[in-house]
C-alpha cells in the first residue's frame, strides 16, 4: 500500500509499503477514504525527530470502511463505515472506565512514562503506524472505531477522530458558563472549531488572536471578534482587557503549544535540539528540553483574577519555566491533557446527525490525494496558500 512515512526533519515521503494485516484476534483492517493533517503532525516534521525512525507511518486523523474483522470482533462486519479516534485505547480499563480513554492503562507507554498510545505518534507514543495511509490496522475493534452512518460524505464525521473532540474537550475545560468570555489563542483547526464549539455551548463573547489573515477572517465569518497579533506589539493582554470591562477573559483556550511564536529562547533551543545525533537529543528533551512559551505566557497575562486556562496545544518541555507568583496570585485554574475522544462522542455526534451546527460540511479548506501529503505538509508548515485544514484521499470514495 501507499503512505506517508517520515524520513528526517521537514522530510516526509509517500512510499510502497507492506499492507497491515490481523495481529490479535479483535484486529480489524480498515480502507482508509479520508485522513487529516493535524498541527500536531508538525511537531513530527520540525520538533520530535529523535523519537522517530525512518520509514515510520504518520497520521492519526482517520476514517474509512472496514475491509476485514478478527475472529473476535462481534461489533463490526465488513463494509461498516468507521472514524478511528487518535488515542488508541482499550475501552475496557479503569482509566477508560472513568473516561480517561487517553491515559488508558492497556496501552500506556511505560518505556517512557507516557499515557495512551497514539495512532502515528512516534515512539513516546507507542510508534503505532499511522493513518495517513491506504490501509490501517485497527485493534480493539470491539471497542475503539466509531461506527458512523452511510450518506453524507466523509467531512461530516472524519474530525470525530481529533478535531472534534479535542476541541470540545478544551472549551468543557475552559468552564466557561453561558454569558461568558473566552479568549482562543491560535486559529488553526483547533483554536477556529474551539471558537465554533464555544458558542455553540453558550459563550456570549468569543475572541480569537492570531497572525495569520486568511486565519482571522475565517474565523470571523463566523462571528468571533478577532485580534490581528501584528498590529498589537505584543500587547494583547491589554488589549483583551479593553475587550472586557479591564477584567480580562474568563477563560483562555491556548490552541498553539510548543510553536508559539515571540519565544525566541525557546526557539534557538529547538534548533540545537534538532542538530543533535538522535539518542542524544532524546534525552535532552525527556530531561532539560523546553518549550517556546509565548502563548501559555499571554494566556497567564489575558486571563482575568479567578480564571481558567485550557491547554490544547501541545507542549513537549521537560523544564518549561512557568511564572508561578503570577499564576498563584491570579488564582488561575489550569486544565489539560490528549482528548478523551470517547468521552466526548456522545455529546458530538449527533449533532453530526442532525445537521451541521459546527460548519464541518466546508471545514476543510484543501482536498488533496494522498500522493500530494510531501507538499501539503510543507505548505501546511510554511501557512501558505490559505491552508488550515487538509484532508488527504487515499481512496475515491472519501471525495
Amino acid at each position: 500500500m501507499r503512505a506517508v512515512t517520515w524520513h528526517g526533519r521537514r522530510d516526509v515521503r509517500v512510499d510502497t509499503v507492506p499492507d497491515p494485516k490481523i495481529e490479535a484476534p479483535d484486529d480489524v483492517v480498515v480502507e482508509i477514504t479520508s485522513t487529516g493533517i493535524c498541527g500536531s503532525d508538525l511537531h513530527l516534521y520540525e520538533v520530535l525527530g529523535p523519537f522517530l525512525d525512518e520509514g515510520d507511518i504518520l497520521g492519526h486523523e482517520p476514517m474509512g470502511r472496514v475491509v476485514e474483522v478478527g475472529p473476535e470482533v462481534t461489533k463490526l462486519s465488513v463494509g461498516d463505515r468507521v472514524v478511528i479516534p487518535f488515542n488508541v485505547s482499550c475501552g475496557t480499563c479503569w482509566m477508560c472506565g472513568h473516561g480517561l480513554y487517553s491515559q488508558c492503562e492497556t496501552t500506556q507507554v511505560h518505556e517512557y512514562g507516557t499515557g495512551a498510545s497514539l495512532f502515528g505518534y512516534t515512539k513516546l507514543y507507542g510508534q503505532v503506524p499511522g493513518g495517513q495511509a491506504e490501509y490501517l490496522r485497527v485493534p480493539f475493534g470491539n471497542t475503539l472505531p466509531i461506527a458512523v452512518p452511510d450518506g453524507p460524505s466523509d467531512d461530516r464525521f472524519v474530525y470525530l477522530s481529533d478535531v472534534l473532540p479535542t476541541s470540545w474537550q478544551a472549551v468543557r475545560y475552559a468552564d466557561v458558563v453561558p454569558g461568558g468570555t473566552l479568549l482562543v489563542l491560535g486559529l488553526g483547526p483547533i483554536g477556529d472549531m474551539c471558537t465554533r464549539v464555544a458558542r455553540h455551548l453558550g459563550a456570549t463573547q468569543v475572541i480569537g488572536a492570531d497572525l495569520v489573515p486568511e486565519r482571522l477572517d475565517r474565523a470571523a465569518a463566523r462571528g468571533t471578534t478577532v485580534v490581528d497579533l501584528n498590529s498589537l506589539d505584543g500587547r494583547l493582554g491589554d488589549a483583551v482587557r479593553d475587550l472586557t470591562g479591564g477584567r480580562g477573559a474568563d477563560a483562555v483556550i491556548d490552541a498553539v503549544g510548543m510553536e508559539a511564536n515571540g519565544s525566541p529562547v525557546g526557539k534557538l533551543a529547538q534548533q540545537v535540539t534538532g542538530m543533535l545525533p538522535d539518542a542524544l537529543a532524546a534525552k535532552l528533551m525527556m530531561t532539560v528540553g523546553t518549550d517556546r512559551l509565548g502563548a501559555l505566557h499571554s494566556a497567564i497575562d489575558a486571563v482575568r483574577r479567578g480564571g481558567t486556562i485550557s491547554l490544547s496545544g501541545v507542549y513537549g518541555g521537560m523544564a518549561d519555566p512557568m511564572p508561578m507568583l503570577t499564576m498563584f496570585d491570579k488564582q488561575i485554574q489550569l486544565r489539560m491533557g490528549q482528548a478523551n475522544v470517547h468521552r466526548w462522542v456522545p455529546e458530538i455526534l449527533p449533532l453530526l446527525t442532525e445537521g451541521d451546527p459546527l460548519g464541518v460540511d466546508d471545514f476543510a479548506t484543501h482536498r488533496l490525494p494522498l500522493e500530494s501529503a510531501s507538499d501539503a505538509y510543507a505548505t501546511f508548515q510554511e501557512k501558505r496558500d490559505g491552508m488550515v485544514k487538509t484532508l488527504l484521499m487515499p481512496t475515491r470514495d472519501g471525495a
